[in-house]
């Protein structure tokens, strides 16, 4: 029968067909042989509303725990709903057979809390997956000295118990690795890059069909650049805007500047896009994102100062999709990992001028630009293959 395994993520998927999320694949991969529970909220972190439940034809339990929401990413609702949530996780499990392990997303971070507490008084293998650091994400958003380190040293003394209680941490970054090590000393740590499946990745760029009802933005000869991902304030898309007002005119008209994304930014970029060779495309199924990525020339990383991020996912499509990569972000991990593997050039934080002389260097150098895009397809297949990678995160669970 296998171990009773119940992997605990706040944020996740859908968990469709297309759902290209962490622990959907580890669910499908490890209840090959074990019985496998999914809890998760019943909130679409992304869509700030009700997540759309799934539970037809899979191999894996899906239990959503009901959360309150909140309207924004950085609000005090979103703390008293992770904390609701929290509460009715561990209700629940108090409510089910005891499993034989636990493997916990980080964050949010009060379900992992008491999640951890739940396992030590059951005597429970309890593995955390670091996938953020809280509350260094947050201080880059509101950051006022000295306050602002009394009003997070609650939650920095939440995140260090639940790391000092892991029996083992898995984390998506060298990085977060090295902060997690530094609380708890005893534990085994492994960096498991967030990865794509290359088998799925290569089968939606040659055999299928996208769901777009526009599809011109492919159907001319200019140089594409390419962005996924959230239109946040971590994230500079307004540099780029910048740095294509640089260009020259004959290059301008030349270049397109496809963002494939939304979020809170959006109307604000929209409005200092005009004029602008900019096309918002809005957020797209994984399939189809992947199909436009990989008809793209090059990508850009563009991240605020101070960001606490590390390797996220944008770096494993653009990675996969063979893609060089203009980068902005200050983190030493991946700007070491585009030099290692000459996939990339690494920007100054929020310099326009840099990002405009890149942009440049790679249109007008054909062969530079061949160069990195092998370049970063093998950074890919050596780094975020997930069907490779994830082999070491299965055998912590199961074993």
């Amino acid at each position: 029968m296998g171990k009773d395994i119940v992997i605990i993520a706040n944020f996740t998927g859908d968990f469709s067909l297309y759902d290209n999320g962490r622990f959907a694949y580890l669910a499908s991969i490890i209840s090959k042989k074990n019985p496998v529970e999914i809890i998760t909220s019943d909130f679409d972190h992304e869509k700030k509303a009700p997540k759309k439940q799934l539970q037809d034809s899979l191999n894996f339990t899906i239990t959503y725990i009901h959360e309150p929401g909140y309207p924004r990413n950085v609000c005090l609702k979103r703390f008293y709903s992770h904390y609701y949530w929290g509460i009715n996780v561990k209700r629940y499990l108090c409510t089910r057979k005891k499993p034989d392990v636990i493997y916990c997303a980080i964050p949010s971070l009060t379900g992992p809390f008491l999640v951890s507490k739940y396992c030590k008084r059951n005597d429970i293998r309890f593995i955390i997956d670091v996938q953020d650091l809280w509350p260094e994400a947050f201080k880059m958003v509101f950051h006022i000295p000295l306050i602002s380190d009394l009003i997070y040293m609650p939650i920095k003394m939440l995140a260090d118990q639940i790391y000092l209680s892991a029996d083992e941490i898995i984390t998506v970054s060298d990085t977060y690795t090295a902060r997690v090590k530094r609380k708890n000393k005893k534990a085994k740590g492994y960096t498991v890059y967030l990865g794509t499946s290359k088998k799925k990745f290569d089968h939606y760029v040659d055999n299928y069909l996208p769901h777009l009802s526009d599809l011109n933005i492919l159907d001319n000869n200019r140089f594409k650049i390419a962005y996924i991902g959230t239109l946040g304030h971590s994230y500079d898309i307004a540099i780029v805007l910048k740095a294509l007002e640089m260009l020259p005119k004959e290059e301008l008209e030349q270049v397109e500047f496809i963002v494939m994304g939304d979020g809170p930014c959006m109307n604000e970029l929209e409005r200092k896009a005009q004029g602008l060779p900019v096309n918002f495309v809005g957020r797209l199924s994984y399939a189809d994102m992947v199909w436009i990525l990989v008809r793209c020339d090059i990508a850009v990383n563009p991240i605020v100062p101070g960001a606490a991020q590390s390797i996220i996912n944008k770096h494993m499509d653009y990675a996969m999709a063979g893609l060089p990569v203009i980068n902005t972000q200050e983190c030493e991990e991946y700007r070491n990992m585009l030099f290692k593997y000459q996939c990339g050039i690494n920007c100054r934080c929020s310099c326009a001028e840099d990002v405009a002389k890149a942009i440049l260097e790679y249109k007008q150098n054909k062969k530079l630009c061949c160069t990195s895009s092998r370049n970063a397809r093998r950074c890919a297949e050596e780094n975020f293959n997930r069907d490779k990678t994830y082999d070491i995160i299965v055998k912590t669970i199961v074993n």
